[in-house]
């Protein structure tokens, strides 16, 4: 039961990070002209990842562990949600990522503004995940 409480906090934990820049940094982001955007996403983007990583494997390890210790599928699946954040963003993700972090400040333009369109709407799927895994959590920590 401790693991599965330990996973459902680091489980929100990286839903309210991964929702806050969803519903609060992206748009502020946007506002601002091409370069800028760019030049902004850019740090914003490498912090939230070690952080984000770091909880995504935090709270799978969590929950794959109570899945044995405790033998508690609803934890199993809580960590598997959390540990899919690795796949979907190294193999869907990392692509615009990279394409990102290789443009000049001073050559962002329209594209680069679209293609941070398309890195929000992406990374809204890492925010479902990590919900997901919290209510997964909680139904574990609630049996």
């Amino acid at each position: 039961m401790i693991l599965s409480l330990a996973g459902l906090a680091v489980s929100a934990a990286f839903a309210g990070a991964a929702f806050y820049v969803g519903w609060t940094e992206q748009p502020a982001r946007l506002a601002l002209d091409d370069a800028a955007l760019l030049r902004v996403w850019k740090p914003s983007y490498a912090k939230g990842a070690q952080m984000q990583s770091t909880l995504a494997l935090v709270a799978g390890g969590l929950g794959l562990a109570a899945g044995f210790l405790d033998h508690s599928l609803a934890a199993a699946v809580g960590g598997v949600l959390m540990l899919a954040n690795w796949p979907y963003t190294l193999i869907i993700i990392q692509p615009t990522n990279k394409r990102l972090g290789a443009t000049a400040d001073e050559r962002a333009g329209p594209e680069t503004r679209a293609t941070i369109v398309r890195w929000g709407r992406l990374h809204a799927v890492r925010t479902a995940l990590g919900v997901a895994a919290a209510f997964a959590f909680l139904r574990a920590a609630a049996t």
